[in-house]
């Protein structure tokens, strides 16, 4: 049975519901158990697992430090294209927002690999846009193998693939995939995603299960927090959470906890999670399954983000930027303007070719990053904060 057979089955509503009625002695409960269900995750993230912040913090940051000691590993997201067939609302690079586009060539893709190896990155995870004209299976392995001899650790975030098609790209190299579903509200995904293959809800859903098939040794999951109630996205992605740990044990597993941000497009969130709701989600994450790894983006702002990082949080992107050539300006005498999926010609001199501050290159990312500190200023934060950085995730000869 895969997890859509076994979402669909779920009272997951229903115990969202029950949660707004939890006691303090139930979170307490909860949070003192070995082991989980999820009406007790549920507990965890209700309001009154809210008003019990701090004993939840304690317990999560003892857990973290049992299984994971002090430790933080860094990564870089590189993004090779933000052309893509898929309408999503929330999205800077969907189809008719009409931005400056591009996919790096392989030398480009180097160029910018090569500007986050010397800051001192050895963990890389490849995004892109879904559009099979531009981001190819072979264009994808080509990038891997480029890669693989001088990175020790590559994961992909790009749209779905059959695990046919993910074989090659392990075998180039690659042995992380990442994939948000978004929303697990069938409703509000069917209402974000208007056109494309994205528009798939179960497609999506089973991704991880074909990666795992394919061969990757680790899987990353989450919901897009602000598309819907995100106790309900929490519950629902514990659920998913819980069902891989079970059936792809030999994978290691991650769950970010992604907010959305100001993009292209001016989408504004449905719903809201607030600051103190991201650190209880954090805690009952890391109390429910003590072993998962926990992603924190630059989506967040620096102060958070340090406040964060004791309560569970075990890898933290660093320096980011979310547009093709963002780290050295590579690609950007190939940028085009696209209107709805057609490239337009713009009049030489429009403003829209010119420098934007901060940016190398005038492709447009995928959303605004609110943590702007650089690589080695993150990794400093994290040393005065008693962790140690690691730039390395991983090294091939582990396994030879």
């Amino acid at each position: 049975m895969s997890f859509v057979a076994e979402f669909n089955s779920l009272p997951l509503e229903s115990l969202v519901k029950k949660s707004l009625g939890t006691s303090t002695a139930a979170v307490h409960e909860a949070a003192g158990k070995s082991k989980f269900s999820l009406a007790d995750f549920a507990a965890l993230i209700s309001p009154a697992g809210s008003e019990n912040l701090e004993t939840l913090g304690r317990r999560a940051h003892l857990m973290t430090q049992q299984r994971f000691g002090k430790t933080i590993r860094l990564f870089a997201p590189l993004y090779l294209s933000n052309e893509c067939i898929n309408n999503c609302t929330y999205c800077g690079f969907s189809r008719d927002n009409p931005i400056l586009r591009v996919t790096l060539s392989l030398d480009e893709v180097k160029r910018e690999a090569d500007a986050l190896k010397a800051q001192g990155f050895r963990n890389l995870l490849l995004v892109a846009g879904e559009h099979p004209k531009f981001v190819s299976n072979g264009y994808m392995r080509d990038c891997i193998e480029m890669l693989h001899p001088e990175w020790p650790s590559i994961s992909l975030e790009v749209g779905p693939m059959e695990a046919e098609e993910y074989r090659p790209l392990v075998a180039a190299g690659a042995d992380g995939l990442v994939v948000y579903q978004e929303t697990y509200d069938r409703k509000v995904y069917a209402e974000m995603h208007t056109a494309g293959p994205k528009r798939n809800f179960d497609w999506r859903l089973e991704t991880p299960e074909r990666a795992y098939a394919a061969g990757f040794r680790r899987l990353g999951i989450s919901p897009l927090y602000g598309l819907a109630d995100w106790r309900l996205e929490a519950l629902s992605a514990a659920a998913h959470a819980d069902y891989l740990l079970r059936n792809c044990w030999k994978a290691a597993l991650t769950i970010s906890t992604v907010r959305i941000r100001p993009c292209a497009g001016e989408f504004q969130a449905l719903t809201h999670i607030s600051d103190r709701e991201l650190a209880q989600l954090i805690c009952a994450i890391r109390i429910m399954f003590p072993d998962v790894g926990i992603v924190l983006s630059t989506r967040e702002n620096p102060k958070l983000r340090d406040g964060l990082i004791p309560l569970g949080v075990t890898m933290m992107s660093a320096g980011a930027r979310t547009e093709p050539g963002g780290y050295t300006g590579a690609g950007k005498e190939n940028i085009h303007h696209t209107e709805r999926g057609k490239i337009v010609e713009l009049a030489s001199g429009a403003s829209e070719w010119a420098p934007q501050e901060n940016h190398p290159t005038n492709a447009t990312g995928q959303f605004q990053i609110a943590d702007e500190r650089s690589p080695f200023e993150v990794a400093e934060r994290i040393r005065k904060l008693g962790y140690e950085p690691v730039w390395k995730d991983w090294d091939t000869a582990l396994t030879m």
